[in-house]
Order: structure tokens, then sequence, then C-alpha cells
């Protein structure tokens, strides 16, 4: 299956004080490619927002400390204009009219559907500027916008050879089937090259180095057969 084409890798702040939904959301958004912060209190989330840069704040309203609402307040009082999707268990017209007047942009209510939720997040992100590239490539937090020439892991910008990059623009078009070293020397090198299938290798080495460093691995051997770019297990 071809790597897929969803929204940019972004950061985003999920502030939630029960585990298992924090976790669950946090996991949904993660599986988009966006990097996710967890905090479980207000106050920890009030910190991190006033002093990292996000490009999204899920942000529950019912906290221990702080409450949501306050929190928002705040944050667009230092003049931190992240976006902001509320969760919130109230229903009523006047918690949805504060969640907007407090600074929010979307506001949802438990239980809620996490599929609605990560589409809510995107449509926040386009309108924020945070839409990807139409050809983009993303795997799990690994991005590849061939048009701009840029390849991202969690965000941060990797740089790339030429050849690494056709390299890996090869693995993830054809990101979980395996392709040998026979089809990779076809596809990423000049059909007339011939050279030995060590310079595969090689390639491969300095792609992980890059691309996998300090991550779970998405590049794999398969001893005897090639190489196959896939999610960690």
């Amino acid at each position: 299956m071809a790597a897929s084409r969803p929204a940019a890798p972004c950061r985003i702040l999920v502030v939630e004080d029960e585990p298992a939904i924090s976790d669950i959301v946090s996991t949904a958004l993660r599986y988009q490619g966006h990097t996710v912060t967890q905090a479980h209190s207000g106050s920890a989330g009030l910190e991190r927002g006033l002093n990292e840069a996000f490009d999204l704040v899920v942000l529950d309203v019912m906290l221990p400390g702080i409450d949501g609402y306050e929190i928002c307040t705040r944050l667009r009082a230092a003049d931190c204009f992240s976006p902001v999707l509320f969760l919130t268990a109230r229903d009523e017209t006047d918690d949805r009219i504060k969640g907007f007047v407090t600074g929010g942009d979307d506001y949802m209510t438990k239980p809620f559907s996490v599929d609605e939720l990560v589409l809510r997040a995107a449509a926040i992100l386009r309108r924020t500027g945070n839409e990807a590239p139409s050809d983009a490539l993303v795997l799990e937090n690994l991005m590849l916008d061939p048009s701009g020439h840029e390849v991202r892991r969690a965000g941060e910008l990797i740089e790339l050879s030429p050849t690494e990059f056709r390299l890996l623009h090869y693995l993830m078009v054809n990101a979980g089937a395996v392709v040998s070293k026979a089809q990779i020397l076809v596809n990423v090198w000049d059909y007339d090259y011939d050279g030995s299938e060590n310079v595969v290798e090689l390639y491969i080495g300095y792609l992980r180095r890059k691309i996998d460093a300090g991550h779970s691995p998405l590049i794999h051997t398969k001893r005897g057969v090639g190489y196959v770019l896939r999610a960690a297990d």
C-alpha cells in the first residue's frame, strides 16, 4: 500500500485529564503523521501552550486546576493564537458560545467520534494554512513533498541528497511492498547503470541514519529479498 496523503505533519497539543481519551485522541492524530504532546492538567497545558509553538491545541474544558476556557483566554492574552478545538461534556448553547467567545475555533461534545475529531482537526489546519501539498506522501510522521523537494519527520526538516530523495520517494510510493535491489536500481538509478548492487545497500544505510535516527525504524530489510518501508512494529 502506497503512503497516504493527509494533512502536513503539524505540532498538536492535547490537553485532557482522562488518560484513556488523551491516548485515543493522540494516537489517532499521530497516525495522521502529526507530532503530539500530551498534558493532563490545566496548569501543565497552559505552561506548554505559553512556552511552545503548536499548530493546534485540542483542549478539554473540564480540567483540574485551570479549566479550558481560562487556558484559552490566557493564551490569547499572551498573543498565542494557536487554533483551539474544545472537547467537553457540556452541550448547552451558552457553553458553546463561551467556547467561541474565549477564542476557540471549534467545539466537540463528549462522547465524540475520533474519526470526526481527526476530520475537524484537519479542517482547522487547512483554514490556518497547514494543508499538505497535493502530491505529498506521508507514512506515520514521515512526509515527503516532491514539489518542494522537502522531507520531514515529526516536523523536523531532513536534508537529503538528490539520490537519497529519489530512493526515499520510490520506497514511499511502494510503502508496504518489498522491493528488490534490482528494482531499486532500475527505478532510482539510470537504466544503463552498470555498477554493483552494493550501491543500494550504501544508500539505504545513508537514509536510515537520516530518516530513522531517534525514531522507530520505518526502513526494514527482508534478508535475501530486498527492502520495505512500513510502519514501525
